[in-house]
């Protein structure tokens, strides 16, 4: 595959992502990178979003069996399950990045780019609103769909300066990371209350959670795909024939699932909650 190889970001995040607040289930998982172009795909990157993919069908079955009291347990205060979370929403926006880059060096044009951002904003708001007529008082505001549309359009001029982009990226995680909860010292870093209007907790700056069922700020997650930036400069500079290698390496139905992410990010919840239902009652 030539240098000019480019990967159709093809990650969703959409109907059941990361829960956070009451409900709080689980990993987010994109994710459709708003970059698809012509350009012919890495195998590669394809095959990495479809594990990521599996990964958060398999938080999602555990979060469905905790829902329905098959299994008990705490999906909010868990180490193991707040880290496979984190582990999950990282993988998909790093990739998100990666594409992004992937985009660029094959010429993307603006009108495909657009589509892109259109298809995964409609399938953004089609999420809060399921949500909203199934939580009408935890729906989901600012997911990871959301995210990744409003990452993808802020993280585009920064494509053609990777180290810049890491430079903001790593500034971003750290400050998210530090500022926006209740318990931390020194004050200064407990959050802003302005940020707790339900139109800005979008930032990430808040000084609690919002009640959400779906919540990937841009702070931290930003500074993620930025991150993924730089990732894919390294790898398209560096690490191209490492990258060939996996490409070859990679079992075939992964890389359908990265290539279909959105559409199974969408359709697996309502999939596997209707079987429970049907199962279990």
């Amino acid at each position: 595959m030539s240098r000019r190889a480019h990967n159709r970001d093809h990650t969703a995040r959409g109907n059941a992502g990361v829960k956070t607040g009451r409900h709080a289930a689980a990993a987010s998982a994109p994710v459709a990178t708003v970059t698809s172009g012509s350009a012919r795909r890495v195998d590669a990157v394809d095959a990495l979003r479809g594990s990521a993919i599996c990964m958060m069908i398999a938080y999602h079955a555990a979060f469905d069996l905790n829902w329905f009291h098959i299994i008990s347990t705490d999906f909010n205060h868990n180490p193991f399950w707040l880290g496979f979370r984190d582990l999950i929403v990282s993988s998909f926006l790093l990739l998100v990045g990666v594409s992004l880059v992937l985009a660029q060096r094959a010429g993307i044009s603006p009108k495909r780019f657009w589509r892109r951002i259109a298809l995964v904003g409609a399938c953004a708001l089609l999420v809060t609103a399921g949500s909203y007529a199934a939580f009408p008082t935890t729906f989901i505001t600012f997911g990871i769909l959301h995210c990744i549309v409003v990452s993808s359009i802020l993280g585009w001029p920064l494509v053609r300066f990777p180290r810049a982009a890491l430079i903001v990226g790593i500034v971003l995680i750290v400050a998210g990371s530090s500022i926006g909860t209740t318990l931390v010292d020194p004050p200064w870093l407990r959050g802003v209350a302005l940020f707790d209007l339900p139109w800005l907790n979008w930032v990430g700056l808040m000084t609690h959670r919002p009640a959400t069922e779906d919540y990937v700020p841009l702070l931290p997650w930003f500074g993620v795909v930025l991150v993924g930036i730089a990732v894919g400069w390294w790898v398209v500079e560096r690490r191209l024939r490492a990258s060939q290698r996996v490409s070859h390496a990679s079992a075939q139905w992964l890389i359908w699932l990265g290539r279909h992410s959105l559409l199974v990010y969408m359709v697996h919840q309502p999939i596997m909650i209707g079987i429970l239902r049907v199962l279990h009652g």
